[in-house]
């Protein structure tokens, strides 16, 4: 008989896990959703809901740009603002249902290189968005090597470009947050940036991504060395916020998606506790969040052992602590 296919709900069955501390409340601040067919498939509401009901206390979440239900039609700059019109419609639905996770805010897509006149494509968000439309993600991974399954732009990083820069700045000037994620070789850049935009709310997704595969596969003590230090010098920069997940997509080396069963949460934690503990201990708890990073995480590891993972590796924090990195900091930058 053959296995279940990596990814599907039949092979995260396989490991099933008595769910850690279930009353703690959380907010899920990173997941995707595509009614129609993407790389990583179809995810809907129903998806989100079957994943945030498997044992958690999922309260709410935060949808996160991923080019879905974009407008066909219009000027390229106006096209992202179907996809706020889309979550904004599946959100209200979300919110009537009593007693399972609400979709609480929205963060879409803009060309931040579009500098001062990135304007009139935030009015079309914040109409489009009922009220959840919280900020942009513009991400800047960049990799010639061809070996990676997402290789971002075939463009270099936008970050160093003067009117990327004036976007950002915009954001912040009209209170809104900017999220973003690069591979490991753009950290320095994603620093100088940070550093040139003191005033607007920055979020790091997935780590600054530390690659393990393809041209990376035995590079890894080495760029390990390498984040350490430029993950230190951006938590300096006390306008980023860290998103803790992200580091289960098959870019990062460890191979889950590839094996006859999904990793346990004790399998998780001893392969990734090095990252999460240097991010942790770099941005302190009050800067960092859990996120899911669903359904691309959803390749590697389950729902509920993912979020088990998570409690693990915190079960030495104070109730406090724990409370900021599940909770209280998503709520706060996202206004939730």
């Amino acid at each position: 008989m053959a296995s279940p296919q990596p990814g599907t709900d039949a092979w995260h069955d396989l490991v099933q896990e008595e769910i850690l501390d279930p009353d703690r409340p959380i907010v899920d601040p990173h997941h995707h959703l595509w009614e129609t067919q993407s790389m990583w498939g179809v995810y809907t509401l129903d998806d989100l809901w079957n994943d945030t009901e498997s044992g958690h206390n999922i309260q709410k979440t935060v949808f996160i740009d991923c080019h879905s239900n974009y407008l066909t039609n219009g000027p390229d700059h106006l096209k992202p603002i179907g996809e706020t019109e889309y979550v904004a419609l599946v959100a209200a639905e979300s919110a009537e249902t009593d007693n399972k996770a609400t979709i609480a805010a929205i963060v879409s897509h803009a060309n931040m290189q579009l500098g001062e006149a990135i304007e009139e494509v935030l009015a079309a968000h914040e109409e489009a968005g009922n009220g959840l439309f919280r900020g942009i993600r513009h991400a800047g991974p960049h990799d010639t090597s061809g070996t990676l399954r997402n290789p971002g732009s075939p463009r270099p990083c936008p970050y160093s470009n003067e009117d990327f820069r004036t976007g950002v700045r915009t954001l912040g000037e009209l209170g809104y947050t900017y999220d973003t994620w690069h591979f490991f070789m753009q950290n320095q850049d994603y620093l100088s940036l940070a550093m040139a935009c003191p005033e607007t709310t920055m979020i790091l997704d997935h780590f600054g991504t530390p690659l393990g595969v393809g041209v990376y596969a035995n590079q890894q003590e080495e760029i390990f060395a390498q984040w350490q230090k430029d993950v230190a010098a951006i938590a300096e920069c006390p306008n980023v916020f860290a998103k803790l997940g992200g580091l289960a997509m098959p870019d990062n080396g460890f191979g889950w998606h590839e094996r006859e069963q999904p990793p346990s949460s004790d399998e998780f934690v001893e392969a990734q506790k090095p990252y999460f503990m240097h991010m942790i201990e770099c941005f302190g708890p009050e800067r960092c969040m859990f996120e899911s990073n669903y359904p691309v995480d959803r390749l590697s590891v389950s729902y509920h052992v993912l979020w088990n993972a998570f409690k693990k590796l915190t079960a030495d924090f104070t109730d406090d602590e724990k409370s900021a990195m599940f909770h209280d900091t998503a709520s706060q930058i996202y206004r939730i």
